[in-house]
């Protein structure tokens, strides 16, 4: 492997690098496009918990949509919660308000047994369809997310994963 690391050119070098950077640049790039296109600060969301089985499982890929402000009963929506980071999927069980009024929500897992506003914020007992929905479920790819998963889970795994990128990116000759 070392042979080969210092049988590269820099111009070579340089180029791989280059192509890696190109690479990252583009996918955040595509991010960004969906977020905007979508209206959604993010648009694919991945499945942490069984509260939406059987709906949704574990590790399912989902993705959103934020251009559609009447959200109906009966519909999965990921909304945060204010002081937590990690976006909730639920289904939509009561609304309030509408028309001039802000559309107030309240959502429950299929799976729970309880509503969620024992999840909201302190003091909170719905969510505001324009402050706290990131988006509605449009489509789904099963147990695609479970890569996102054993990251989180495995924190090394991401090192790994990344080292194996840098060498692959070094090593390859085209």
């Amino acid at each position: 492997m070392f042979s080969t690391l210092s049988s590269l050119q820099p111009r070579q070098f340089l180029t791989q690098i280059l192509n890696f950077a190109l690479v990252l640049s583009t996918a955040f790039m595509l991010w960004k496009g969906l977020s905007v296109a979508t209206d959604s600060p993010s648009p694919i969301v991945v499945v942490l918990s069984g509260s939406m089985e059987p709906a949704f499982q574990r590790g399912d890929l989902l993705f959103l949509w934020n251009r559609g402000l009447d959200t109906q009963i009966g519909e999965v929506v990921v909304y945060n919660v204010k002081g937590k980071d990690i976006p909730i999927v639920h289904r939509v069980v009561r609304r309030f308000g509408g028309g001039e009024q802000p559309l107030k929500l309240l959502t429950k897992g299929d799976n729970n047994l309880a509503d969620d506003t024992e999840l909201y914020a302190r003091g909170q007992d719905y969510l505001e369809r324009s402050q706290d929905i990131i988006g509605s479920v449009v489509g789904y790819v099963p147990f695609v997310g479970y890569v996102t998963i054993l990251l989180s889970e495995h924190p090394w795994l991401k090192t790994v994963m990344l080292g194996l990128m840098g060498v692959m990116v070094v090593l390859q000759r085209e």
